[in-house]
């Protein structure tokens, strides 16, 4: 396959359930209206209400608020997890396969080292990730 990407035959990625991708610096979580609908829902909110208590604006954009350390405000710290892990935004569900993580193989590295999971478990297709990278430009 000439001019494939670096990865053509596939990353191994299984989520070790850790959290780091959740916690950390600050930082942006994207979400549109159908995943504002999708977790006020979950929330049992009415969708102003939910964005007006859990999104903020950068720009056009609009984006999950976290705590002042950076965390998600739906990561539960005790149970290390996301209390809407089925209500997840776009931007959740694709990780690892953002254009930032996949631009190079020093990337790819550098988000090996950052996330436990990358490198290990179940091999993911070209195709599988090229599917959820073409979901959200990150």
């Amino acid at each position: 396959m000439a001019g494939a990407p670096w990865y053509k035959d596939g990353l191994r990625f299984e989520c070790t359930q850790c959290g780091d991708c959740c916690t950390g610096a600050p930082g942006f979580v994207w979400v549109n209206q159908e995943e504002i609908e999708t977790f006020a829902k979950a929330l049992k909110m009415e969708p102003d209400a939910f964005e007006k208590k859990y999104v903020r604006k950068i720009g056009m954009r609009k984006s999950l608020v976290e705590y002042p350390n950076g965390d998600c405000v739906f990561f539960d710290t005790e149970k290390r997890n996301c209390m809407y892990y089925d209500a997840r935004p776009r931007q959740c569900r694709t990780w690892p396969w953002w254009n930032s993580n996949l631009k190079s193989e020093e990337a790819w590295e550098e988000t090996r080292e950052a996330c436990p999971g990358c490198g290990k478990g179940k091999l993911h297709t070209f195709e599988k990730i090229e599917a959820d990278r073409s979901v959200i430009r990150i």
